[in-house]
């Protein structure tokens, strides 16, 4: 008994410290953020770019997946409940509908086609994951992607078991509802609550997968599930803001006739992918601004000062008890945001000055050189003044090429 009231005390106080969070939280901060990495970054133009590999890769994405339900005909009925979800939760119905017919016509007569029709269909839909990919590492700021061989089995696998995961999932639950008729009959408008959280809760999941894995670089799940949320509510407010304007407003049907569903797709994918995009801001961002530290201006020199600042920490830390320094405490002590903190430690571990020890829990960055007995020629040419014939006067005069990197702070 007092093991059940110190375990009700503990979740409370979780509860309690969450809300707290979410209180104290900056909101106005987050929506400027969100402005100004959608401009800066040009996110518009990233989700253009997605939408056009998105509409080429579907046709070769259905036939990867049509292929594996008929490869193993006991996944015929998640096929079905798939198939469902889509037309429920990501696309307006009347809009889904046209949509998947046509591309399920598409994708059959695409399984037809010989091995190098095949391998180029495989080469296509692969495209789109690594345009994800891409797209991801750039928001967190990461330079250096997974090894080609990595990204390609964890993609492949996702693109082949993430389907047959979500359909089983969707099956159980239709399975779970249906044999409870007779406890749902007893909560009346309780099924569709339900049903919404059960697919709030799979996009948002999914999508925090996406933020966790996709990124050459650690991100926490706390921050993963923030942007996933954001993106499963935001897809339903979208969603139902897309229904109403094709029900209320249908100016499209009575331009476009026929055709009125291939612009309305084509929009509804870029807002998806804007949604998407928007997500991924907030999971990058969310370790500054909860610790509320300042994004530094792009400046002349300011790369080079921020790098002197962090080799200066390191230094600290390296003549204190305990190795090593994590991101996160490194960029409170800088004040600074840890995405601009992230690719200095990177340029300093590729010159051989800093290690990162990869730790369950923690990633601890070193310093691994002296700073009184090593030049600091490298950091000088590459962020500084490069080392040409046109500079040589000024550097020799000044005394650069002799300098140390203890005499720099």
């Amino acid at each position: 008994m007092p093991e059940s009231i110190n375990s009700l005390r503990q979740r409370l106080a979780s509860l309690r410290k969450n809300l707290d969070s979410l209180r104290t939280w900056p909101w106005f901060e987050t929506l400027r953020t969100l402005r100004v990495r959608f401009r800066e970054d040009h996110l518009a133009l990233t989700a253009s770019s997605l939408t056009f590999t998105t509409v080429i890769a579907l046709v070769p994405l259905m036939t990867v997946m049509l292929a594996l339900f008929t490869a193993f005909p006991m996944f015929g009925q998640f096929q079905n409940s798939l198939q469902q979800y889509l037309l429920q939760s990501l696309v307006p119905d009347n809009i889904a509908r046209p949509v998947l017919q046509s591309l399920t016509q598409f994708a059959g007569k695409a399984s037809r086609l010989g091995s190098i029709g095949l391998i180029f269909l495989g080469v296509t839909a692969l495209a789109l994951v690594f345009t994800i990919d891409r797209t991801l590492n750039a928001i967190w700021r990461v330079s250096k992607s997974r090894p080609l061989a990595q990204r390609v089995l964890v993609y492949w696998a996702a693109l082949t078991l993430g389907p047959l995961v979500l359909g089983a999932s969707l099956s159980v639950t239709s399975y779970a509802i249906s044999a409870s008729r007779g406890l749902v009959g007893e909560m009346p408008g309780g099924v569709g609550p339900l049903l919404w959280l059960l697919q709030t809760v799979l996009m948002a999941g999914g999508m925090a997968a996406l933020f966790h894995y996709v990124p050459n670089t650690p991100v926490r799940w706390v921050h993963a599930w923030a942007g996933g949320i954001f993106v499963a509510l935001a897809f339903d407010v979208a969603k139902r803001l897309l229904i109403w304007y094709v029900t209320g407003m249908p100016t499209y049907s009575s331009i476009y006739g026929a055709f009125a569903t291939v612009p309305i797709m084509l929009l509804w994918i870029y807002f998806g992918w804007i949604i998407v995009l928007m997500g991924a801001v907030i999971a990058a961002y969310a370790p500054s601004l909860r610790m509320r530290v300042n994004r530094l201006m792009d400046q002349p020199g300011q790369r080079f000062a921020l790098a002197l600042r962090v080799l200066q920490a390191l230094a600290t830390h390296r003549g204190q008890s305990g190795a090593g320094v994590t991101l996160e405490v490194l960029s409170a002590e800088l004040h600074v945001d840890p995405l601009q903190v992230a690719p200095t430690l990177e340029m300093l571990r590729g010159l051989d000055w800093c290690a990162r020890l990869d730790e369950p829990g923690a990633q601890r960055h070193v310093l691994l050189v002296d700073p009184a007995q090593t030049l600091a020629t490298p950091l000088l040419d590459m962020l500084l003044l490069s080392g040409n014939p046109a500079t040589a006067v000024f550097r020799q005069r000044a005394g650069l090429n002799t300098m140390h990197l203890h005499e720099l702070w």
